[in-house]
């Protein structure tokens, strides 16, 4: 029998066919194979369908149904995966190139972690990719350490917990947040590992997310609510700036 996979990518789409095309071009490109791909569609129309069927890897496990939301799509999957380790990369995100999951087997393989995150590529609204280094893990009162997509869980870790948890865009946030409350080891990657998708919902739905995220703070973190509150105002400032002004934004918080 077969030894099971190293790891396990899932990833969530709905009516996006060029999303997921990509996406899916990035998982069949990797050197490295020891992981399955899992796909949960939300319920999408023929043209994503299609798309899916024409892959150039198709996935070890699909499923289509009409769902609650990507979260909901993302614990479907996880309930099915293998892998040592959980990847959430959604439709339109990428790997970083051809070599990533080369590079980061030796923590795949190994037992020195058990969450592990690396920087992220993004558009900061300018139309330039810039590189985003993520945060210490130690800051994640403050948001996520590093985009979905360039987040590793060792599944062991976080059996038991779900994305979804009636959050419309900040899921991964109390997700992770849970995660790292069972005390895991914690390793950064260093090097660039996901491109991240522009269209997400933490992009589309920035100010729901700010609130729901200030939500988890308090009633996870049990911050206190003064504090959580200066956290939410200090994301309202930056995401004012990022969108009046991107390319002072990049130049705060990009490399």
């Amino acid at each position: 029998m077969a030894p099971p996979p190293r790891l396990s990518i899932i990833t969530v789409v709905r009516d996006d066919p060029e999303g997921l095309a990509a996406t899916a071009g990035s998982v069949a490109a990797q050197r490295w194979t020891a992981f399955e791909w899992l796909v949960a569609d939300g319920g999408s129309g023929p043209a994503t369908l299609a798309a899916l069927a024409a892959v150039p890897r198709p996935p070890d496990w699909a499923d289509s149904r009409p769902d609650g939301g990507p979260f909901d799509g993302m614990d479907r999957a996880m309930a099915h995966a293998q892998g040592d380790f959980l990847l959430f990369l959604n439709a339109g995100d990428l790997l970083a190139d051809d070599d990533v999951l080369q590079d980061l087997s030796g923590l795949l393989a190994g037992r020195d972690a058990d969450i592990f995150y690396g920087d992220t590529l993004e558009d900061p609204g300018d139309g330039r990719v810039r590189r985003k280094p993520a945060r210490h893990w130690r800051w994640a009162f403050y948001g996520m350490p590093a985009h979905h997509c360039a987040l590793y869980y060792r599944r062991a870790l976080v059996a038991g917990l779900r994305m979804e948890q009636g959050y419309k865009v900040a899921g991964d946030y109390a997700f992770t947040l849970a995660a790292l409350r069972r005390t895991p080891r914690v390793a950064r990657a260093a090097r660039v590992v996901a491109r991240f998708a522009p269209g997400g919902l933490s992009r589309r739905y920035a100010a729901l997310g700010r609130m729901e995220q200030a939500y988890i703070r308090q009633h996870l973190l049990k911050m206190p609510r003064i504090l959580s509150k200066g956290i939410y105002l200090i994301q309202i400032v930056a995401g004012t700036m990022r969108h009046i002004f991107p390319r002072g934004y990049a130049f705060w918080v990009f490399r």
